[in-house]
């Protein structure tokens, strides 16, 4: 899967390859699905985990805030692949926190981590799954230095904002119908710099009821 992205130059960073053959996307997917296509997977609660190519752009996007010692936060954390590769980079000085709506989903993706490379962080503590509405973010352990947003939101929640550290990057799905992966990086002023890597299709960041719902 990785050499695969190497070969079309989705993936260029040797920390990225690393981080993603070490981190089994085969402890992430349901039973019986095929973990290495590189497509999104339904995971249940209309809910998906992203296709190999997006992980590897949204890690290479926030490479630099994702060195050992940094704090990352997963927005939406799903089945906990992204978490987990976080907190493999960020190490264990560092802070990985994932945070889920779906309440299954927390405890699925939990018991994922066990069976990954990433089982002694979640087990020291440096990496964290909690059920919680991601577009407030989770103050506890803010600032952040790499925020990584798993649905599309019509808007970038202020809370998301706030929680970004100075010198921080939140990669994020923006819109509607019609979305853009945007990349925002707060100055030490903290005024924002935003831009678009690419055009994306997401699921809606929205309320747990709305999202069992179907929207």
């Amino acid at each position: 899967m990785v050499e695969h992205l190497q070969h079309y130059g989705v993936i260029t960073s040797k920390k990225v390859s690393e981080v993603m053959e070490t981190i089994d996307r085969a402890c992430f997917v349901p039973d019986g699905t095929p973990p290495y296509v590189d497509s999104p997977m339904a995971i249940g609660y209309n809910a998906t985990i992203s296709a190999p190519h997006m992980h590897a752009t949204c890690l290479q996007l926030l490479e630099e805030n994702l060195k050992p010692g940094m704090h990352a936060l997963d927005i939406g954390s799903g089945t906990g692949y992204l978490t987990a590769c976080f907190a493999l980079m960020v190490g264990p000085q560092g802070r990985a926190v994932g945070v889920e709506h779906i309440p299954e989903l927390v405890v699925s993706s939990i018991q994922n981590i066990e069976k990954s490379a990433a089982a002694p962080l979640l087990k020291e503590g440096s990496l964290s799954v909690h059920v919680g509405d991601g577009r407030k973010g989770w103050p506890e352990f803010a600032p952040y230095d790499a925020i990584h947003v798993g649905a599309a939101a019509p808007e970038i929640p202020q809370a998301l904002i706030d929680q970004l550290k100075p010198g921080g990057r939140m990669v994020i799905p923006v819109g509607n119908i019609f979305q853009d992966l945007k990349v925002v990086d707060k100055n030490q002023d903290g005024s924002l710099s935003i831009w678009s890597e690419t055009s994306v299709r997401y699921v809606p960041l929205t309320s747990r009821d709305a999202q069992l719902r179907g929207w």
